[in-house]
């Protein structure tokens, strides 16, 4: 069964990619372009009570997400948050960051906070389709 976390996250239309412990969502609010959240699919609500299993797998994860964001994006610095204040599972939201401007399916995406702290309130709501679209076109280009 899928988390609450997944699913406010638009899972499963938003599925990038899925390893063992961790799927790659789409964030619909998208703060910068390319932004993700990377939610662990066991029943934990603090990092510290993932098992050592879902810890490793996290390098697959992350190792699937750099390189796609690197060439989708061409990301400058790249930020993982784990904020779960209103989202308790444990998840990350994943802010691929940059200077200037990215365009993409006729929205431009601006880092509003760069070089600073990233600029959550600032950002592009995708439609559902447009996430699910941005999805696809990720998932088609996912390595891992």
């Amino acid at each position: 069964m899928t988390n609450p976390t997944a699913r406010k996250f638009g899972y499963p239309d938003t599925l990038v990619a899925e390893t063992s412990h961790w799927l790659v969502l789409v964030r619909p609010q998208q703060p910068t372009y390319g932004s993700l959240v990377l939610v662990c699919k066991e029943p934990a609500q603090a990092f510290s009570d993932l098992s050592a299993d879902a810890f490793a797998d996290m390098k697959r994860a992350i190792g699937g997400i750099e390189p796609l964001l690197r060439h989708t994006v061409a990301y400058q610095r790249i930020n993982y948050l784990m904020l779960m204040m209103v989202d308790p599972d444990v998840h990350f939201h994943v802010l691929p960051r940059y200077d200037g401007a990215r365009e993409h399916g006729g929205h431009s995406f601006v880092d509003a906070g760069w070089p600073g702290p990233p600029a959550l309130a600032s950002h592009v709501a995708l439609s559902e389709e447009e996430a699910k679209a941005m999805a696809a076109e990720f998932a088609a280009r996912w390595r891992a």
